[in-house]
């Protein structure tokens, strides 16, 4: 898989990704669901005149802000951003 650009953006108890592609957001989405407490998000939204699309994640006492931003850097495949989501 070729690396992809991730953008997030910090929501108080939640994070909004923004992933380039959908397949990409999906895959995403599976490989945190694997190695992470993540098993739910919210629906993934498909730009209509965008290639991104946005989901988001809840924080939680397992897995804090800096855990999440850890993992997505971990993850070969993605291209943490500082641009926001």
């Amino acid at each position: 898989m070729n690396p992809f650009r991730v953008w997030i953006r910090p929501l108080g108890t939640t994070c909004r990704v923004r992933v380039e592609g959908l397949k990409n957001a999906r895959w995403l989405l599976d490989r945190l669901g694997q190695s992470f407490v993540f098993k739910t998000s919210e629906a993934l939204d498909e730009g209509h005149d965008s290639p991104c699309c946005t989901f988001q994640i809840s924080y939680s006492s397992q897995t804090p802000r800096s855990a999440f931003e850890k993992l997505l850097v971990a993850i070969p495949e993605v291209k943490l951003m500082s641009e926001p989501a």
